[in-house]
């Protein structure tokens, strides 16, 4: 464990760049690491999965189904002026994304909505959903799961927002607890938990934690990325039943295909320490 910490702390020291890790053995928590774990960086589409854990929560309570229509529309309201913005193709990170838009004026259901939000991170999946839960209920069921310097203020694309520095932070240490919370089921059934890391299990984008590890391991997570920023995060399950939880978050990068590759090789690194 010694020579693990000691060596991300040399590679985080040579790449110009601000970074954050958060580690934790599920299955022998006293094995962890943090490192500038409680700092704050601004989210990106790491909020997904607090979006993906009301969803979830609001369904397990009865409030609607995953079979229910949602109408597609691109009109939402900035929490600046409450004027309504768009979100624009060329927000999204996915060319798959824009096949949701050939849907405006129709109806969808909540379950193709969450799987665009997460596997393809659709940024119009993502606030047609917040609209469906609330961006308050979204705020306090992380605060609720101990989440304390998380803060959730809006759903994705709101420039005028943005530009005002009214955005949405988290902590490497913080996303740690929100995926605990849904593998040991204290934000939701179990049921509901393993449907949620199912999900997260379909990530399209996986040039991080699960780039260099064998192809039979599966990662549940969600990545998050926007100019000089490189997200990561989430549960790597082990062949023989084990897993942990990973979380690797960026900013200020001068390299990002350098800084990435470092992060990526990091996971492996904590992937071999696992199963040696």
């Amino acid at each position: 464990m010694k020579a693990l910490q000691k060596s991300i702390e040399v590679d985080f020291e040579r790449m110009e760049g601000k970074f954050a890790l958060a580690f934790r053995n599920l299955d022998n928590p006293t094995q962890e690491l943090f490192f500038n774990a409680q700092d704050s960086f601004y989210a990106a589409s790491t909020i997904k999965t607090h979006i993906l854990l009301e969803v979830f929560r609001q369904i397990e309570k009865g409030i609607f189904k995953l079979s229910d229509h949602v109408r597609v529309k691109n009109q939402f309201q900035s929490i600046v002026d409450n004027r309504s913005f768009v979100v624009s193709l060329e927000s999204e990170d996915s060319q798959e994304n824009e096949q949701l838009y050939q849907f405006i004026g129709q109806s969808l259901p909540v379950s193709n909505l969450i799987n665009n939000m997460i596997t393809t991170s659709s940024n119009l999946a993502t606030n047609l959903l917040v609209e469906l839960v609330g961006i308050e209920n979204i705020s306090q069921i992380v605060r609720e799961l101990g989440a304390k310097n998380t803060h959730i203020v809006r759903g994705v694309a709101d420039s005028k927002a943005f530009e005002l520095g009214l955005n949405n932070y988290t902590t490497a240490e913080d996303l740690l607890l929100i995926l605990e919370a849904i593998v040991e089921c204290k934000a939701s059934s179990c049921e509901y938990g393993k449907k949620m890391l199912e999900i997260l299990s379909k990530q399209r984008f996986n040039d991080m934690i699960p780039a260099l590890l064998p192809r039979n391991i599966k990662v549940a997570h969600k990545t998050g990325s926007i100019i000089g920023m490189r997200h990561d995060s989430g549960v790597i399950f082990l062949p023989d039943g084990r897993k942990y939880i990973l979380v690797l978050l960026s900013k200020d990068l001068r390299n990002v295909r350098e800084s990435v590759e470092m992060l990526a090789n990091i996971s492996l690194r904590i992937y071999q320490f696992m199963v040696k």
